[in-house]
């Protein structure tokens, strides 16, 4: 079971999400000797942070951090390969993992950042000791450039607790509530980060950041996005899969119909707000591309990206990615197997439920 959790923490924007997750996931699941603790641990962990930000940025007057570019997709989409090329560029600037997770007190010296990274990589190992499937599906390091998503975990708002658990009443109030606050504390966050230097934009991933541009807008007014787009034929099945399986790690009651319902119910939702949002860009705020085209050409797809976006690339940065790429294709891929039928899913239902989606853009 996960306790009631308390702490100084600011701003009471987390109290109505964190009482809800709570709820549902007790309601819902029986967790394992592990899962209980791990849960409780991890929003614990999570609003620890929030509190050390909190303390830390309260009585300063912090300047906006610089623009951010956000990667936006389906999950499961070629979002992370994407992200991985668009990091090479010197110009951008992501949060490495271990600054996600522990991003205070400020490291000063290689001491504490080696100290920082062997912490954070001894619990990495531990997660992929207990959920062995995930290092094919989603491989990470301390120094990894890593997603967004986590940030917004300190405001108890993301579907990263969705892939813990089965919390149904969470979800729903995900689909709706408001995100502002949200990227409050994403700002908050970065402004801590340019404490030790500020990059010339910041390169931040996240699939459902697509469904809050709105409060994106609000918070960083010349944020640009790139949004790849795949058949949801593909990706949904591959991020079911992922759900059962980090699940599993956590409850004895995992239900991969319930999984299967729930993604396609989530990311409709997501996709269908985007959709509508998306038509309020400037041209040059937003790159629409095709996975299909990217997967057989990147480095010029990232290119044409470049240009609608107004970036420049320069040589070095167009000689990283060719090495990337030539790295990544010697590499031997373990095969991430799934099927939609096992989540209780047909190509006929996901096409229904993606239709709108499917019509407005090209895989």
């Amino acid at each position: 079971m996960v306790g009631n959790l308390n702490g100084h923490l600011g701003e009471d924007d987390y109290s109505e999400p964190l009482e809800i997750l709570i709820n549902s996931a007790n309601k819902n699941n029986k967790f394992n000797l592990f899962g209980s603790i791990a849960f409780k641990n991890q929003l614990k962990d999570r609003l620890k942070v929030r509190s050390k930000l909190y303390h830390f940025i309260k009585d300063k007057d912090l300047p906006s951090p610089a623009d951010p570019i956000f990667v936006t997709g389906l999950p499961r989409s070629g979002t992370t390969f994407l992200f991985n090329l668009l990091a090479l560029d010197s110009e951008h600037r992501s949060p490495r993992y271990w600054e996600i997770m522990s991003p205070l007190p400020i490291v000063n010296n290689d001491f504490q950042l080696k100290k920082r990274e062997w912490k954070i990589n001894a619990e990495l190992k531990f997660a992929r000791t207990i959920i062995p499937k995930l290092k094919s599906m989603h491989h990470i390091r301390a120094q990894t450039p890593e997603e967004c998503e986590l940030i917004a975990t300190m405001n108890v708002r993301s579907f990263v607790y969705m892939c813990m658990a089965n919390v149904p009443e969470y979800v729903e109030y995900l689909k709706d509530c408001s995100f502002e606050s949200v990227f409050m504390w994403h700002k908050r966050f970065f402004q801590i980060l340019e404490l030790n230097g500020r990059p010339k934009r910041w390169l931040l991933k996240d699939p459902s950041h697509i469904g809050h541009i709105p409060e994106i807008l609000s918070t960083y007014p010349n944020a640009k996005f790139i949004n790849i787009h795949r058949n949801p034929l593909e990706s949904i099945g591959s991020f079911c899969s992922l759900t059962k399986n980090i699940r599993s790690a956590f409850t004895k009651n995992v239900d991969p119909k319930e999984v299967g319902n729930m993604v396609l119910d989530f990311w409709q939702h997501n996709l269908n707000r985007g959709i509508i949002e998306k038509q309020k860009l400037l041209p040059d705020q937003i790159a629409d591309i095709s996975y299909t085209n990217f997967i057989k050409d990147p480095l010029n797809i990232i290119k044409d990206v470049y240009a609608k976006l107004g970036i420049d690339m320069n040589i070095e940065t167009e000689n990283k990615m060719k090495q990337y790429l030539i790295n990544q294709s010697n590499l031997q891929k373990k095969q991430h197997t799934y099927s939609l039928y096992e989540f209780g899913l047909s190509d006929e239902k996901v096409n229904h439920h993606f239709k709108n989606y499917m019509m407005n853009y090209e895989f």
